[in-house]
């Protein structure tokens, strides 16, 4: 059995439950039917007994044959089990970089992430997941991801580097009275329901309520509290609320619901990357190498609507 190959026992395999060598041909192995007819010649040869009966109804197996179908397909069973092994094994071998993103920020900076990376990602296991930034800066925190993009969240053993400063827009019903007049004045939020943050946001609740505060601006917000932008949007559609919320929400944006900018100075809020000061990971050592190529001249989240 020196001559045998791992596709002669393909071609067995397919002939023998298929019942016919046309249908096998076309329907599974994609080949020609002359050329399998010539394969099972070889294989029948190899094996030194007939496998198959031959009729004009199709084929069926020699007793040879049925013996010969039950160790071809634990033989395949076995081949393909060392190739998943194999593979699993290449994959253990090669180093795991997980990178997460404060959720809708993917499309801003995972490009930009890649780029970095190019030369190393053939080599790395690279992994990318998506979380609100405090639950983001317990898995750095935790070790289960190398690198994070996201709010300046405090936790023992992180360094934070800001890359960017994102502006915040006013973001309202696309039919609100604010919507018509340009640039929003935030005194007028006054005057209106303003939907406000939860303690998961806690990032953003202090940027605005210092902003608000730095203006002179006294705001109530209802009784109506998000803990993301998708809340938030869905908040704004069902109570015609406004709010204030990160540039990158931009594209996410339903018809239903607009952004505005703000009169005056604009308020933004810090994007940054964030990792553990004893991860001692040489991708993540190469990449805050190379980050001053991350760091973007003025505002990020600038991204046109499709």
């Amino acid at each position: 059995m020196n001559g045998m190959e791992l596709r002669h026992l393909r071609y067995f395999v397919a002939v023998a439950e298929e019942g016919n060598v046309t249908t096998a041909a076309s329907n599974r192995l994609f080949t020609s039917q002359p050329s399998l007819s010539r394969q099972l010649k070889d294989l029948e040869m190899e094996v030194g007994a007939e496998l198959f009966i031959r009729s004009a109804r199709g084929i069926e197996l020699t007793p040879a044959g049925v013996a010969f179908l039950e160790q071809a397909r634990l033989s395949l069973s076995h081949a393909a089990a060392a190739v998943e092994a194999a593979r699993r094994a290449a994959r253990l071998s090669k180093e795991t970089f997980t990178v997460g993103f404060l959720t809708g920020q993917e499309a801003d900076w995972l490009p930009r992430v890649t780029q970095l990376l190019r030369d190393d990602l053939p080599n790395i296991e690279f992994k990318v997941v998506s979380l609100q930034s405090p639950s983001l800066a317990d898995a750095l925190q935790r070790g289960d991801v190398d690198m994070g993009f996201l709010r300046v969240e405090p936790r023992p053993d992180l360094r934070y580097e800001v890359i960017a400063k994102e502006p915040l827009l006013a973001i309202m019903p696309s039919d609100h009275r604010l919507a018509d007049n340009g640039p929003v004045d935030p005194r007028e939020f006054a005057n209106e329901t303003f939907i406000g943050y939860s303690d998961i946001p806690h990032v953003l609740r202090d940027v605005v309520a210092e902003y608000f505060k730095a203006n002179g601006i006294e705001i109530e917000p209802c009784q109506y509290m998000l803990d993301d932008f998708g809340t938030g949007i869905s908040l704004i559609s069902s109570t015609r609320g406004v709010t204030l919320l990160p540039t990158y929400v931009e594209p996410l944006l339903p018809w239903s619901v607009v952004s505005r900018q703000l009169t005056g100075v604009q308020p933004t809020i810090d994007i940054a990357v964030g990792y553990r000061t004893d991860n001692e990971s040489p991708i993540l050592r190469k990449f805050l190498g190379n980050m001053s190529q991350l760091v973007v001249d003025g505002p990020a989240g600038m991204r046109r609507k499709p």
